[in-house]
């Protein structure tokens, strides 16, 4: 037979008293939730110069949606947002040169502009992602490794841009709560 000790009584009880009374933390997600909806839709104007860099973002924006907000995409009928995402032309920074003056290391910096449409209002977004890599010395840039600088950027700025509508959706709740 199991013998409860005063002990393993208080060790219970405080158990429970934590648990009913934690900090209050909630996921990024929430409070981005409270910005976006639940139901979001989404739409890149392609680049007449860069079209592949287009649906690159278009997936990235996707999988953020799904995996990040835990949201759901939806037509733009039955969305709660509606975001529209402008990318710009990619541009390359030289970082680090070799002793013989040959660029060994770039930066890529995309910036993103993003519209958003809710409940009949829009407010505009800028976020600016990069991604440094490097390359031979005296190579040229291959399309693997710009298409490549190009995603992981647009997944910074897409990244960059939820933590600008989870604080959005910080201060909404905060002020709700007072």
């Amino acid at each position: 037979m199991l013998k409860i000790t005063r002990a393993s009584k208080l060790l219970v009880i405080l158990l429970v008293v934590i648990t009913f009374s934690s900090c209050g933390y909630l996921p990024s997600a929430k409070y981005a939730r409270v910005v976006l909806g639940d139901n979001i839709s989404t739409e890149v104007i392609i680049s007449q110069t860069d079209p592949e860099n287009s649906v690159l973002v278009k997936d990235a924006v996707d999988r953020a949606i799904i995996e990040v907000f835990h949201a759901s995409l939806s037509t733009k009928e039955y969305a709660d947002t509606h975001l529209i995402l402008k990318i710009s032309d990619p541009y390359y920074n030289a970082l680090e040169y070799d002793k013989n003056g040959y660029i060994i290391s770039y930066r890529a910096t995309i910036v993103l502009s993003i519209t958003k449409k809710s409940r009949g209002l829009e407010k505009n977004y800028t976020s600016k992602g990069t991604y440094d890599f490097s390359v031979d010395p005296n190579a040229v840039l291959t399309d693997k490794q710009r298409f490549d600088a190009i995603k992981y950027s647009s997944i910074k700025a897409i990244s960059a841009f939820l933590a600008q509508v989870s604080a959005e959706g910080f201060n909404k709740n905060r002020k709700k709560t007072k």
